[in-house]
């Protein structure tokens, strides 16, 4: 599947914390990493992709209290809308799919980018890190 949109844009930056550019080749959309004057272009897929996996291995094993703490801030504390939630966590990978199909609502970017939230990648388009401000690293818990 090609990727029309790039997922997170104005929230990429190069490992010298230079934003990442978005731009498309046809209509692939690609991150534009400036090294050192040449414009690599890597696919927004592969760099989403990486960010989703690793949100997605944060929610293995919390499916419970995600599922306990969306429902409170829904508001929505009956039996059947906790289990649509608990599902929703279960299989966040086809959550993920669709989001990569329908992008994240630009209020929801502006959101992030305002928390401090950033991914750095390398100029081959690894994510290095993921900048979650207020999420504890694993060593940390």
């Amino acid at each position: 599947m090609i990727q029309t949109k790039a997922l997170f844009p104005g929230l990429v930056f190069d490992e010298f914390d230079r934003p990442v550019e978005v731009g498309y080749v046809g209509a692939e959309a690609v991150y534009i990493v400036d090294d050192n004057g040449f414009k690599r272009h890597i696919p927004s897929e592969q760099v989403d992709r990486q960010v989703l996996n690793d949100l997605g291995e944060m929610v293995k094993g919390h499916e419970d209290l995600l599922t306990e703490q969306a429902a409170k801030m829904l508001g929505t504390d009956d039996i059947f809308s906790k289990a649509r939630l608990e599902e929703q966590f279960k299989n966040i990978q086809s959550q993920f799919d669709e989001m990569l199909k329908l992008g994240i609502p630009e209020e929801s970017l502006a959101y992030m980018g305002m928390t401090g939230f950033k991914i750095i990648i390398n100029l081959h388009g690894e994510v290095l890190e993921v900048i979650q401000p207020g999420i504890e690293a694993p060593e940390d818990e």
